[in-house]
């Protein structure tokens, strides 16, 4: 008889809402785990900054080498935020043949292949960094692996999504659709990273890593949140027959990738435009699979906890199996896991066929928000300032207040398509003319 593994330990460093739920469902639902793991699961050590009043049927600790140095402890699963302590932690990890699991988008932005290149073959599951409980890293890693992804677009938070899913839907200012996002404890009470786009882009370039193998940076692409997005701008795209939503975009055209996360104009019949609330939703174009749509809870304690217990099970599932096969203990340098990203041939996984477009060169039609002085030659000078720039207007609507004494006026207007480098040195020059009261307001329209 060999050596039979009957157990893997594990610790959980933090135990806020997602740790506490990893803990719970891998109690409650000890029996289907350990029949699909193959192997009994045990949560050894939770790590907390604080421990008191936490509510935790297992051991607790404030010091991270309890878990570290615990040479029973085969898994370390980090659930703490942040960037630079994490990727420290993984590393640390890493040197002791420990496998990792993360939640972490931000630390996975910045370090995702520094770690692939460190990993020595240990595992690193990370199904949980984006989207919550949409299974979007495995699809891109495994299920569409012999496809060319021609692009990537998704709905990637639910706080924004929430917030323009109120003003869309029930006419709700975005000051009134923030505050009831963080009375239901959609938003923090900080919500800056879910509503100017950063968490979105912390996504974004993980999956291009999978999708695409490059090592893109977050100030490489374009980044804007939802800030400043008035009712007037809902109104238009309602009667343009489009939904507004922020989006997270790869689309490849050639051997050149745009990277892209902001507020985005859609078809109001497409697939993502339908999707309101907290929830999330990814479309992915593969060559030969052509548009599937990936739709879930991209946040919760116990959605996300599902995935992160999804890669606890994969990793138990293949020590299991290399135990088996070796009918005795590996030893510590035996790598047993696939690549972190999904590329074995090193020279893809860096990025050699694809480069990232300049942000300048990106190009698509644009809706543009001005308020103005309501008095005449106004028109005639914008009209100006994008002819000047080979921007053509598409449409043109102008709102005035319902106040008959106001003396100023938006002006509503699309443009065909043109670039990134248009329409910003456009958009610079407009605000800085006399008559425009406001700095200009715009948002890309993305026909799909």
């Amino acid at each position: 008889m060999g050596f039979k593994v009957e157990k893997i330990f594990i610790a959980i460093l933090g135990v806020g809402t997602v740790g506490k739920a990893v803990i719970d469902i891998l109690q409650n639902n000890q029996d289907i785990i350990t029949a699909r793991a193959g192997v009994s699961i045990i949560p050894k050590i939770a790590i907390a900054r604080n421990i008191d009043n936490k509510n935790i049927s297992i051991p607790l600790s404030t010091d991270i080498n309890d878990a570290l140095n615990d040479k029973d402890i085969e898994i370390i699963v980090e659930l703490i935020g942040g960037i630079e302590l994490p990727y420290s932690i993984a590393l640390q990890a890493l040197e002791r043949n420990k496998a990792f699991v993360t939640a972490n988008k931000a630390m996975l932005a910045y370090h995702r292949h520094d770690l692939e290149v460190r990993n020595n073959g240990i595992p690193i599951g990370f199904e949980a960094s984006v989207c919550g409980a949409i299974p979007i890293i495995r699809v891109l890693r495994d299920g569409l692996c012999a496809n060319h992804i021609i692009s990537i677009r998704g709905i990637m938070n639910g706080t924004s999504n929430y917030i323009l899913t109120q003003m869309s839907q029930k006419n709700e200012s975005f000051e009134s659709a923030l505050k009831q996002a963080q009375e239901l404890g959609y938003a923090e009470a900080n919500p800056a990273l879910d509503i100017n786009g950063s968490d979105s882009a912390h996504k974004l370039l993980i999956l291009a890593s999978l999708a695409y193998g490059i090592n893109a940076k977050i100030d490489d692409i374009i980044v804007e949140g939802i800030e400043g997005l008035t009712l007037e701008d809902i109104n238009f795209a309602r009667g343009s027959e489009y939904e507004i939503k922020l989006l997270g975009v790869a689309k490849k055209t050639n051997n050149q990738l745009e990277l892209r996360a902001h507020l985005a104009m859609i078809p109001k019949d497409c697939m993502l435009a339908k999707v309101s609330g907290v929830m999330n939703a990814i479309s992915v174009v593969g060559d030969n699979v052509g548009e599937m749509l990936y739709y879930g809870a991209g946040a919760g304690g116990s959605q996300t906890a599902s995935s992160v217990i999804s890669d606890i099970i994969e990793i138990a599932r293949n020590k299991v199996l290399l135990h088996n096969i070796k009918n005795t203990v590996p030893s510590e340098s035996t790598p047993h896991s696939m690549p972190m990203l999904g590329y074995a041939n090193d020279t893809y996984s860096i990025g050699h066929d694809i480069e990232l477009m300049p942000r300048d060169k990106i190009s698509c039609c644009y809706y543009i928000r001005l308020k103005v002085r309501d008095k005449l030659g106004v028109l005639s000078n914008i009209s100006h300032v994008f002819a000047l720039h080979q921007i053509s207007i598409k449409s043109l609507i102008q709102k005035n207040p319902k106040n008959l004494d106001s003396q100023y006026a938006y002006l509503l207007l699309s443009t065909h398509i043109c670039t990134e480098a248009q329409i910003q040195k456009a958009l610079s020059e407009l605000s800085i003319l006399q008559d425009i009261i406001e700095s200009p307001f715009m948002i890309r329209i993305d026909n799909l």
